[in-house]
């Protein structure tokens, strides 16, 4: 039986660029990476030297911290290089990929007749733990710890953001032995949230309590719908998933091997193929789109949270998107006056863009002003519909008040619940930013 989520507070950001959905196969890269600094709080220690022969699943690097948590090269041929950057800090480390791929043999396993031992093993060995995100802190995820949740959200509702429905149509079977793996990895339940789309999809999926959810974004936040189902408390940890990732894990269990299989949209008004391809984690971005102009934005990711990329870089290893929107270098001739252009967006009536809710806007990147004191009230508060003080959080993150912070839900937000606060509030604070040192700081005091 399902449980509705309702989602009154947020902002639906329409832009031009949309993905159609075709699935197309993308050219194979010829070099594929896996960054470490998109697994935040690791410290990468290298197992293989440049030069070394690899198998799709063998370990590239494990956590200086915890062995037991390794990542996986996603292809198999030869280890390229180990790029660093200041102080010798890892940054990616790729490998030229073979034609065909050949596989490292973990062996095919029935997730729900193994052991919880047997089966966490089988996720953090190939790698699989790498796609289990730690809350609070949005860190991956312990192999020493037992969660009290884990959740999935199938739920899109960031602009432009990949159909997680129509990402899943074929992955339906493994997307079941994920989930029958994760449920040997929590003491309590398997969340599992959709809209429209995905419900019809994943709604014969078992071992799973269902939440459909309705709203505008952020109501496809994971935290969002943690904080609405069953809020973390102080000493508390739950994991979340993403739903395309549970179709990996499951995949692991299925075939015994490692497919780090993607199907990323490619949309953004500068995009001139808007479709869905078949890629692999890691992918070369330059093989998928070729080489584009300054004048155009490349974003691992959605354009609220996503991560600039230049040519020849690699798409994240959590993306399902790609997106392409013009560069902020032009600027507007009175730009400051209000009514002056009809292809502004904007929250505040100081555009006409609130008598065309249904309009679609192709946008830049300028911040259209600078930095400025925190003095609007409310702004904050109709983006994020969390029992959250948005503005008091982020002033007790800059001060490094550790008990503020906590009496104010620090352990409740992630930088992507305060992607909308970047894009409205008239402070250009970058807000995602503030809430990833405070919990950087929360993790070094408090642990």
């Amino acid at each position: 039986m399902s449980k509705d989520i309702r989602i009154k507070r947020g902002l639906t950001l329409r832009l031009k660029g949309e993905a159609e959905k075709q699935v197309l196969e993308a050219p194979r890269s010829k070099t594929y990476a896996i960054k470490p600094p998109d697994f935040h709080s690791v410290v990468p220690k290298v197992t293989l030297k440049e030069g070394a022969t690899v198998l799709a699943g063998d370990v590239l690097f494990f956590s200086k911290y915890d062995e037991k948590l390794t990542f996986t090269s996603p292809v198999s041929g030869t280890l390229k290089e180990i790029k660093r950057a200041e102080k010798r800090r890892i940054i990616e480390v790729i490998v030229d990929a073979d034609p065909t791929d050949s596989f490292k043999d973990f062996g095919k396993m029935d997730a729900t007749s193994s052991t919880a031992e047997a089966v966490k093993s089988r996720v953090f060995e190939s790698g699989c733990g790498a796609f289990l995100n730690q809350r609070p802190y949005d860190i991956v995820a312990s192999p020493e710890d037992t969660p009290k949740a884990v959740f999935i959200s199938a739920v899109s509702t960031a602009p432009l953001s990949a159909d997680i429905g129509f990402l899943l149509k074929d992955k339906i079977a493994a997307f079941q032995e994920g989930v029958n793996a994760l449920q040997k990895l929590t003491s309590g339940k398997v969340h599992l949230s959709v809209d429209a789309s995905s419900e019809a999809i994943l709604k014969g999926i078992t071992g799973v309590e269902l939440h459909k959810v309705t709203g505008p974004h952020p109501a496809g936040n994971v935290g969002v719908q943690i904080h609405k189902i069953d809020p973390i408390n102080i000493g508390e940890r739950v994991w979340a998933v993403g739903a395309e990732d549970v179709s990996i894990i499951g995949n692991v269990f299925l075939t015994g091997q490692y497919h780090p299989d993607r199907t990323i949209a490619l949309s953004g008004s500068e995009a001139k193929e808007n479709k869905y391809y078949k890629i692999k984690i890691g992918a070369n971005v330059s093989d998928l789109i070729g080489q584009v102009s300054d004048d155009v934005r490349i974003i691992s990711g959605d354009v609220l949270t996503g991560t600039k990329l230049s040519n020849n870089q690699y798409i994240g290893f959590y993306n399902t998107s790609l997106t392409l929107i013009p560069e902020g270098n032009k600027f507007r001739m009175l730009g400051w006056l209000p009514f002056t252009y009809n292809n502004i967006h904007s929250t505040s009536r100081t555009s006409l863009s609130w008598l065309f809710p249904k309009k679609k806007y192709d946008l830049n990147t300028n911040l259209n002003g600078e930095e400025r004191a925190l003095v609007v009230t409310g702004e904050m508060e109709d983006v994020l519909p969390m029992d959250v003080y948005p503005m008091q959080l982020l002033k007790a993150c800059i001060a490094g008040d550790i008990e503020k912070m906590e009496n104010l839900g620090i352990y409740e937000v992630v930088p992507e619940d305060f992607a909308l606060i970047d894009y409205v509030n008239t402070s250009k604070l970058e807000a995602q930013d503030i809430i990833r040192l405070g919990l950087d700081l929360m993790i070094t005091e408090v642990g």
